[in-house]
């Protein structure tokens, strides 16, 4: 897929990119990044992914979306079996990232992050009312509007993947019979408007201090509220009233641009989008926490329940009696099976085993081990061919395409790293057995640049791919530090 990318890049600029790196997966997604560079140091993000009609939508919708000048990241080309394509270098930085630095030491954010959010949700009307349209509606993926059967599978994936799976007695009758009054009102008012769908944090970039949005190839023609709800009552964020008061209140001004709304009446249908959104994030966390046994899914159910209780508290689930009965016994049995759950040692020790891969310079010392447990294994690359001897690799590393294709069409690291996989295949699942907490494997030649760093990329790609298990990865002389989640 690699050189697909590089061909598509050459095809559309002319030239064939310098240096090539891959910067792994996005997110939950099948997705794959590579920062492509030019001879002026320009970087183009290329991606890649399994899914030819998710990549349309993304490439369509930000086509569509340019034409009404909203922030989204330029894209330049896409493969003609639509499974890459080439966008805009936005940097690294989300809105989750750039809340993280604007927090004071109680906590509370800054003036600048709430600057921030605060534009965010006044440019949100924008998206949903610019960026509607029956052309964007027509190359929604996979469906082109929120329907009565979109919001069934979403009440029933929080059914079947949280309820059922806390092991609570209910009458699933009474139970549905609620879920199709509920769905009523949600799909009561009628709507002609964008729904972003993942309009969250962590799907909104920030360069140059704009914010840009990205993510948005799930979205269908749908109600306003979803978004906001979606936005404001993200389980992490962590929001305070007061802050979502306020970010309300910013995007209702900001609404005033497209339609007349009554602040009572907005919130009214704004409180069943956040009882839905919490719903289906329920689900999610019991699927991927307490089916997967995913710790970060389960570490983050008891912030789920808290928005559960606020609204239940608030009486936000009155209007569906039976659905407020089973949210009671939620509250009771949820915080019981979450301590249980988090507490409980996985036997299998997935979660636990990490997986530290470094590559270094034998000139400056081989890596200390810092766990307590006496360190691991060190392979020695300088036995394979180097790089470094030639002129024209000097400057660059072992994850650089020059290099790499040196050292593969060489061989001899190729056949160097063949013996080395079923060692530290079997060290790690021993590992995870007995469960241990901690592993280390160094390859070190005599720059630290070209043969050792190309080793322990693969490596880590390796055994995270194979294994699951959480590697950190430190090339030491390049100051490059990744982790594999």
């Amino acid at each position: 897929m690699e050189q697909k990318i590089i061909d598509l890049y050459t095809k559309t600029f002319g030239e064939s990119p310098i240096k090539v790196e891959h910067l792994f997966g996005g997110g939950g997604s099948s997705r794959c990044y590579y920062i492509m560079t030019n001879q002026k140091g320009e970087n183009v993000y290329g991606v890649s992914s399994k899914s030819p009609d998710e990549n349309e939508a993304f490439y369509k919708l930000s086509l569509l979306f340019a034409e009404k000048n909203l922030s989204v990241p330029h894209v330049y080309a896409i493969s003609d079996d639509r499974l890459c394509y080439l966008q805009q270098e936005l940097g690294t930085t989300t809105l989750k990232d750039f809340l993280a630095d604007c927090k004071t030491p109680s906590g509370e954010f800054t003036d600048k992050g709430v600057n921030m959010l605060k534009r965010v949700m006044s440019e949100l009307p924008d998206i949903q009312f610019k960026g509607a349209s029956e052309e964007v509606f027509k190359n929604c993926y996979p469906v082109p509007s929120l329907d009565r059967m979109s919001v069934m599978f979403d009440l029933n994936y929080f059914k079947y993947c949280f309820v059922k799976l806390l092991d609570i007695d209910f009458n699933e009758v009474l139970l549905q019979d609620d879920f199709e009054s509920f769905a009523t009102d949600l799909l009561s008012e009628p709507f002609n408007t964008f729904l972003y769908r993942d309009f969250q944090a962590r799907n909104i970039m920030i360069h140059n201090d704009t914010p840009y949005y990205i993510d948005y190839q799930g979205g269908r023609k749908g109600p306003i509220y979803y978004d906001v709800a979606s936005f404001l009552w993200q389980a992490s964020a962590g929001y305070s009233d007061t802050l979502r008061k306020e970010l309300i209140n910013v995007y209702i001004k900001a609404l005033s641009s497209y339609t007349s709304i009554k602040k009572e009446t907005f919130m009214a249908q704004l409180m069943l989008f956040v009882l839905f959104r919490n719903l289906q994030v329920l689900g999610a966390y019991g699927f991927r926490g307490l089916w997967e046994k995913k710790k970060h899914f389960i570490d983050s159910i008891p912030a789920g329940l808290s928005n559960l209780e606020s609204l239940l508290t608030n009486g936000h689930i009155d209007k569906y009696p039976y659905l407020k009965i089973v949210a009671e016994k939620i509250i009771e049995k949820g915080k019981q099976m979450y301590n249980t759950v988090s507490n409980k040692k996985d036997e299998s020790a997935t979660e636990g085993l990490t997986v530290q891969v470094t590559s270094f310079s034998y000139k400056k010392g081989i890596p200390q081990d810092e766990s307590g447990n006496g360190g691991g294994y060190v392979f020695d690359c300088r036995s394979t061919n180097n790089p470094g001897r030639y002129e024209e690799y000097k400057k660059l590393t072992g994850l650089d395409k020059p290099v790499i294709d040196f050292l593969e069409q060489d061989g001899e690291i190729l056949n160097f790293l063949n013996n080395i996989y079923p060692l530290v295949d079997f060290h790690t699942q021993r590992f995870m057995d007995r469960g241990f907490t901690h592993l280390m494997i160094s390859f070190g030649c005599t720059g630290g640049q070209h043969r050792s760093v190309y080793s322990a990329q693969h490596v880590a790609e390796h055994i995270h791919k194979k294994f699951g298990v959480r590697v950190e990865l430190l090339h030491r002389e390049q100051g490059i530090y990744k982790v594999f989640e």
